[in-house]
C-alpha cells in the first residue's frame, strides 16, 4: 500500500503529564504539498492540501498506468524530464527563511511510459546527492512507488531539489514536500549543519504503521513512522510480544524533536532474558546516527533496577538503560548514538536484559550524508544571469548549482575547481562555441573572479562588451563570428591574456595599445573583420580627435579650448559695451524718446543754420557802397 505524507500546518498545543499547556509548536506555518504533474489544486483525505505542480525548471507531465491502485491524487501524476530537458533538473523552492528543512520525496514508474524499463538517476538535495534510483527497480516497487527523506539545511533562501540523468533515462516524481522543522533537532548543535541526516528507517515498536498520511495520528514534523516486524528478531526462540496503553505519556511533542506520543504508548519486548536483535541495511561507506526511544509503559515496574538492558550495537556494549531510573514511568525517553567506520551493509542492534525484559518503544536510523562543496554563491549569481543573457537553451540543463554535486558533471560547457580554501567551488572556464546562442554578455560576467577561459565564439550574440569582462585570471578569450559591436573595454588591457580572438564582430574604435601588445610578447590575438577597429599596425589609423568609438582625450581637450576662448572672447565683447554704455550715462530716455530728442536737436539746428544764414545775408546788404544816382 502507497504512503501518503501530511504536514500539520496548524498551531497546536503540546500536553504534559501535568495537563499544563506548552507553547503552540513554532514551525507549523511553513510548509509546501506539491503535486508533481498535477494540474490542479486538491486536499487530500487527511485534509492536507497539495499544490499544482509548480517549481520545475522543465520536462513533462503524465499519469501512471494503473491509476486505480493508488489512493490518492497525489500518486497518480507524476513529472519526468526528457534528456532534451537537459541532463539535470530540478525543483526550486524560493523564499525560503534560513533553517532546517524536512523533504520527502515519492517517486513512482508504473509504466507511464509503456516501455517497461524503471529509469536510471540520481536525486540531490542543496547540491548533494542523497538518493540513487538503477534500473531495473524491483517488481512491486516500480509498480507501487516508494517514499523516500531527509533533514537538511538550507541558507540561501531556496531549497534545490535536482534530478540528474544516467545515460539517456528520463528521472521520475510524483510529489514533493518540504517542511521546516526545529533547527536545534537530531542534535544539529553537536553534529553542525554540514550532514544531511536520509532516513534509513523510521520505526514504530509495538504498533501498526503511523502517521500522516495513513492514519489520523499526527506528527508536528510529519514524519512516518513503519511497524518493526520485518527488521526486528530474537538471537534464540524467545517470545517477541507487544505491550501498549493509553495513559498519558509526558515529555513527548516537545523542542526540539517533537516526538509525538502515539510512539511511547506501545512498546515491542521480549520474553525472560532473550535478546531483541534489529538488523538495519546500510551503505557501509557512511556513519549513521541512531537514534533510540523508551517508555516504561508497564505500571508493574515501580522502581529503578526492575527493568534493566543493555545496548549492543555491531557486537559493542554501548549504553545500559534503566528507563525508570532516568524519567519515572509513562515518561518518553530518548538516547542517541553515532555509528562510524562501519565494515560491511548490515547494522546489528541488540537489546539484551540485564534484568526484566528488553523493551522499546522506536527507533530510528539516519544516514549521516556530509554536505557536498557548493559553488561561491556569487558566481551563482553571475552564472544565472548568463543563462538568461545568454538565452542558454533548456536542453543544456542549466539548472540548480552550477558545479555541484561534485559527482555529477557541471553545467553543459562549465569547468569548475575548488577554490584555494577548498571550502567552495568556482567556475574556471566556459566553453559555449557553436551553441545557437543569440543574446549578449551580462554584466554580471565580472563576478567570475577565477574566470580563466571563456569561449563564445560562432555564435549570434550582440550588443556591447560589457566593462567587467577581462577579470586578472582571465587568459584566454574567444569571442570570434559573432555580431558584437562598440568598442573594446580598457578592462582587457588590464588581464593576463595570451590567446584574444575577436574576428568577424562589428566592433569599432581604437584598440588599447596593451591589449595589442599580447601578439608582440608570445601571445596571439585575431582582430580581422572588424571594419570599424583602428589604431593599431594592420589596421587603420584612428581619427585625430577619434577613438574607441567616441571623442579622443585630445579631442575633448581640443572642445574644451574651444569653449574657455568662446567664453573669454563673449566676456570682452559684453565688456566693451559696457564701457561704451558709461560714456552716455546722460541719455537715459527709452528708445522712443531718444528718437524725439534727436528731432528736437534737427530741427533746432536746422532754424538754427537758417538764422546764420539770414543775418550774413543782411551784413552782406550792410556793407555795400551806395551809389548815386
Amino acid at each position: 500500500m502507497s504512503l501518503v505524507f501530511f504536514l500539520l500546518s496548524l498551531s497546536l498545543f503540546i500536553s504534559s503529564s501535568s495537563s499544563s499547556s506548552a507553547s503552540p509548536y513554532p514551525y507549523g506555518g511553513l510548509s509546501y504539498h506539491i503535486d508533481c504533474g498535477g494540474p490542479t489544486d486538491s486536499v487530500d483525505p487527511f485534509n492536507t492540501a497539495w499544490l499544482s505542480d509548480r517549481f520545475f525548471t522543465g520536462g513533462a507531465t503524465s499519469v501512471v498506468s494503473e491509476p486505480l491502485q493508488f489512493h490518492h491524487p497525489q500518486e497518480k501524476t507524476l513529472r519526468y524530464f526528457p534528456l532534451s530537458a537537459g541532463k539535470k533538473n530540478c525543483y526550486i523552492i524560493p523564499n525560503l527563511p534560513s533553517g532546517r528543512y524536512y523533504i520527502r520525496t515519492f517517486t513512482v514508474y508504473d509504466n507511464y511510459d509503456g516501455k517497461s524499463h524503471s529509469p536510471s538517476f540520481d536525486v540531490s538535495v542543496e547540491g548533494t546527492v542523497v538518493f540513487s534510483w538503477r534500473s531495473p527497480w524491483p517488481e512491486d516497487l516500480a509498480r507501487t512507488g516508494a517514499y523516500s527523506d531527509l533533514f537538511a539545511f538550507v541558507s540561501d533562501s531556496e531549497a534545490d531539489v535536482c534530478f540528474y540523468s544516467i545515460a539517456t533515462d528520463p528521472p521520475v516524481i510524483g510529489s514533493l514536500q518540504l517542511i521546516r522543522v526545529d533547527p536545534a533537532s537530531y542534535n544539529a548543535v553537536s553534529i553542525g549543519q554540514n550532514y544531511i541526516l536520509v532516513n534509513y528507517g523510521r520505526f514504530t515498536c509495538g504498533s501498526d504503521q503511523f502517521g500522516p498520511g495513513f492514519s489520523n495520528d499526527t506528527d508536528l514534523f510529519g514524519r512516518s513512522w513503519q511497524n518493526d516486524k520485518d527488521v526486528r528478531s530474537t538471537d534464540d526462540d524467545s517470545t517477541v510480544r507487544s505491550l501498549s496503553t493509553r495513559n498519558t505519556i509526558a515529555n513527548t511533542d516537545q523542542s526540539p524533536n517533537y516526538f509525538p506520543m502515539k510512539l511511547y504508548q506501545t512498546a515491542t519486548l521480549v520474553d525472560g532474558k532473550g535478546v531483541l536483535v534489529y538488523e538495519l541495511q546500510v551503505d557501509a561507506k557512511l556513519d549513521y546516527l541512531l537514534w533510540f526511544h523508551f517508555a516504561e509503559i508497564d505500571s508493574s515496574v515501580t522502581k529503578s533496577g526492575q527493568r534493566v538492558f543493555d545496548i549492543l550495537i555491531n557486537g559493542k556494549n554501548v549504553n545500559r538503560i534503566d528507563i525508570f531510573k532516568e524519567v519515572g514511568n509513562f515518561a518518553a525517553y530518548s538516547w542517541s548514538y553515532t555509528v562510524k567506520n562501519l565494515s560491511n551493509t548490515v547494522l546489528s542492534v541488540k537489546l539484551q536484559s540485564v534484568a526484566g525484559a528488553a523493551l522499546i518503544s522506536g527507533l530510528e536510523n539516519y544516514a549521516l550524508v556530509p554536505a557536498d562543496v557548493a559553488t561561491v554563491p556569487e558566481q551563482v549569481v553571475a552564472m544565472r544571469a548568463l543563462k538568461d543573457s545568454l538565452r542558454i537553451p533548456d536542453r543544456m540543463g542549466w539548472n540548480g548549482d552550477p558545479c555541484a554535486p561534485t559527482n555529477w558533471d557541471a553545467w553543459e560547457g562549465v569547468t569548475c575547481h575548488l577554490n584555494k580554501n577548498e571550502t567552495a567551488l568556482v567556475i574556471s572556464r566556459i566553453d559555449l562555441g557553436s551553441q545557437g546562442l543569440k543574446g549578449f554578455i551580462s554584466d554580471q560576467i565580472s563576478l567570475l573572479s577565477n574566470l580563466a577561459s571563456l569561449n563564445l565564439s560562432s555564435n549570434s550574440l550582440g550588443g556591447t562588451l560589457p566593462s567587467g569582462l577581462g577579470q586578472k585570471s582571465l587568459n584566454k578569450l574567444d569571442l570570434s563570428d559573432n555580431q558584437f559591436s562598440g568598442s573594446i573595454p580598457q578592462s582587457l588591457a588590464t588581464s593576463d591574456l595570451q590567446l584574444v580572438l575577436m574576428n568577424n564582430n562589428l566592433l569599432e574604435g581604437q584598440v588599447p595599445e596593451e591589449l595589442y601588445s599580447i601578439g608582440v610578447h608570445g601571445g596571439s590575438i585575431d582582430l580581422y573583420g572588424n571594419k570599424g577597429l583602428c589604431g593599431v599596425p594592420s589596421l587603420p589609423d584612428c581619427p585625430l580627435f577619434w577613438e574607441n568609438g567616441g571623442l579622443s582625450k585630445k579631442g575633448k581637450i581640443a572642445i574644451a579650448v574651444s569653449c574657455v576662448f568662446g567664453f573669454c572672447l563673449l566676456l570682452l565683447v559684453l565688456y566693451i559695451i559696457c564701457i561704451r554704455r558709461r560714456r552716455n550715462d546722460y541719455d537715459f530716455g527709452l528708445p522712443q524718446d531718444l528718437m524725439s530728442l534727436a528731432a528736437k536737436r534737427n530741427r533746432y539746428q536746422r532754424q538754427k543754420s537758417l538764422m546764420l544764414l539770414e543775418m550774413e545775408s543782411q551784413h552782406a546788404k550792410a556793407l555795400t557802397p551806395f551809389t548815386p544816382q
